[in-house]
């Protein structure tokens, strides 16, 4: 296994557990939500977009798992599954 390939895995399990938090600070998150319309979904927004995107990652089958193809389809998936303007936003932070 190639150096690049353990960086891969490395950072699937860190957006995993980025993911586990997003979701664990959910109405936190979501009651940040004031500006411009409160209608308290960031929180949730955020989620789904996080949860595309680790689906999509996830998706990489394990012998092709190298840190490009990874963070490649990490924001792949964000983009595509992104939700609101907080979710289009962090798409493209990722």
């Amino acid at each position: 296994m190639s150096t690049r390939a353990g960086y891969g895995g490395a950072i699937l399990v860190a957006f995993r557990a980025a993911a586990a938090n997003v979701e664990a600070h959910l109405e936190e998150i979501n009651a940040l939500n004031v500006f411009p319309v409160p209608d308290g979904d960031t929180g949730t927004n955020m989620l789904a977009t996080v949860r595309s995107a680790l689906a999509e990652a996830e998706s990489v089958p394990l012998s092709s798992r190298t840190l490009p193809r990874v963070a490649a389809a990490i924001s792949f998936g964000a983009l595509m599954g992104a939700r609101g303007n907080s979710g289009v936003i962090l798409s493209q932070i990722l």
